[in-house]
């Protein structure tokens, strides 16, 4: 490309410098999971919600759901509570590849109530400042489709022929 090494450092250099707190959020929230697994308060909070019993499949995916809303990312909200979903399904001997599953699906559902999710949509429409307009909008239709999915993860769970869908 012909640039001089220090042009080369410039260059990398400028969008590291534009990412970085982005860069520091996304390894904060790793981080975060690790020292959950690592602590063991997923392995706790995994036995306290295996309490849940047959429930669990249903809030299980309103786990995921809420850690997308919280953390604004599927693979964050897989990071924090994939290992808890696993001890917990063991527990209940669900299926872990179904509860990993519920994680994600549930995540997507909570996808739209995220704030980064809000701010986006508020600037690609122009309508800056209503992003409490959008929540309030979509909070609900957040919920029941999460809901609606924690619905199929039970029949998946239980239910005869919803089961041959779950791959073992």
């Amino acid at each position: 490309m012909g640039f001089a090494p220090a042009e080369l450092v410039q260059t990398y250099g400028h969008p590291v410098k534009v990412v970085r707190f982005s860069l520091l959020t996304i390894a904060a929230m790793l981080a975060l999971g690790y020292v959950t697994r690592y602590s063991g308060t997923d392995a706790t909070l995994g036995l306290a919600l295996a309490k849940t019993g047959a429930f669990y499949p249903f809030f299980g995916t309103l786990l995921g759901w809420l850690g997308v809303a919280l953390t604004g990312s599927d693979t964050a909200s897989n990071v924090l509570f994939g290992s808890l979903q696993k001890i917990t399904s063991g527990q209940l001997g669900l299926s872990p590849t179904l509860m990993a599953a519920a994680n994600s699906s549930g995540g997507v559902m909570g996808k739209m109530i995220d704030a980064q999710s809000i701010v986006v949509a508020s600037t690609a429409t122009n309508w800056y400042g209503h992003e409490g307009d959008i929540l309030r909008y979509v909070f609900f239709h957040s919920l029941a489709l999460a809901a609606l999915v924690g619905i199929l993860v039970c029949l998946q769970a239980y239910v005869a022929p919803f089961t041959s869908m779950v791959v073992p």
